[in-house]
């Protein structure tokens, strides 16, 4: 963190990055740290990926999308204030129990929908993309209706939403991880036409950051798991045996 703060981000509404391989990332703004360019996803220190320059063609800044129209809960002070704190309650452990509920509902990876999320939303219970998608699981309006949700910037009906259209995903292409999230990206009728990934830079940006998301993750998850256990070894052979 030190290193960070001596540093001046690129401080853009939001930059399009396009890398050699032809895949193109949208992130909120980026730095170079120590020989690597570090791509930030929202506007926190938290949600970010890192590549070489040298994987890197060209950075562009993308103009600042239009003011959002007032609304009755924004020009109102109370009710916004309200919204603030409702969501201020999100805390990292109110969104993990949320995943675990919304995961174990539909025998999903908790890791693997939490990287949906990271990838998605990073986190941001409001958040709301330049289509319309909304939430922590960025759900258009109609897929949102589709899947029984009411409300999605209430989160734990956005994630049952997302996990829901997730796990009819997964089902319908026969649990090839790939090929549901370049559907949850695209659309199944895109995946169907192309018969796969389709050739879209953006799904396949998405779908590379969520699988490497939760790779990380799950091990991440298997090393805490073989510390555990080597400490409860440990433990268990430090004990005196009785007299």
């Amino acid at each position: 963190m030190a290193v960070l703060a001596t540093l001046s981000p690129f401080a853009h509404a939001a930059e399009r990055i396009t890398l050699r391989n032809g895949f193109e990332i949208r992130c909120d703004h980026h730095v170079e740290i120590v020989g690597r360019t570090r791509l930030y996803l929202s506007a926190g220190e938290d949600n970010y990926i890192e590549f070489s320059p040298e994987e890197i063609a060209e950075i562009e800044k993308l103009p600042d999308p239009p003011p959002a129209p007032k609304s009755a809960s924004t020009s109102n002070p109370s009710i916004a204030s309200q919204r603030s704190r409702q969501d201020a309650r999100l805390s990292p452990t109110d969104l993990r129990e949320m995943l675990t509920r919304a995961s174990h509902e539909h025998n999903l990876d908790m890791d693997l929908l939490a990287s949906l999320v990271k990838t998605e939303s990073g986190g941001d219970s409001r958040a709301v993309s330049r289509a319309g998608a909304r939430g922590l699981t960025q759900l258009m309006p109609a897929t949102a209706k589709e899947m029984g949700v009411a409300d999605s910037f209430k989160p734990d009906e956005n994630l049952r939403g997302g996990a829901t259209y997730l796990d009819t995903l997964l089902t319908r292409y026969h649990d090839n991880l790939a090929l549901a999230l370049a559907a949850y990206n695209a659309g199944p009728e895109a995946v169907d036409k192309y018969h796969g990934i389709p050739p879209y830079r953006e799904t396949r940006a998405y779908v590379a950051r969520v699988i490497h998301e939760f790779n990380r993750r799950v091990l991440a998850r298997e090393a805490e798991a073989k510390r555990a256990a080597a400490q409860a070894r440990q433990e268990a052979v430090s004990v005196p045996a009785p007299q």
